[in-house]
């Protein structure tokens, strides 16, 4: 990530690891995976509502904040999924 402020990765480390937790408790990785992503979505909303008086307003750039937060999600997936394929035998080997 570029333009990571200093805490960035320890904040998504944060989620990480509740995720985790919450596998280890015998939720499956999809279930955790959904929880997650409309979890991004809904905290991701209040965002974007929080920048706008009304919404009208909101609704009028729903379409250009949907393409800014997919546009980021892909660069992020594309990233991850990236590190993944360049270092799979090391990050899964406890996975097999």
């Amino acid at each position: 990530m570029q333009d990571a402020d200093e805490a960035f990765y320890q904040r998504a480390d944060a989620h990480i690891h509740l995720s985790n937790d919450q596998i280890n408790k015998k939720a499956t990785r999809g279930k955790v995976s959904a929880s997650n992503m409309y979890a991004t979505a809904r905290f991701n909303a209040w965002v974007s509502a929080c920048g706008w008086k009304n919404g009208q307003d909101m609704s009028a750039a729903k379409q250009e904040t949907l393409d800014y937060f997919v546009g980021e999600y892909r660069k992020m997936l594309e990233e991850n999924l990236d590190d993944y394929i360049e270092n799979f035998d090391a990050y899964m080997r406890d996975n097999a």
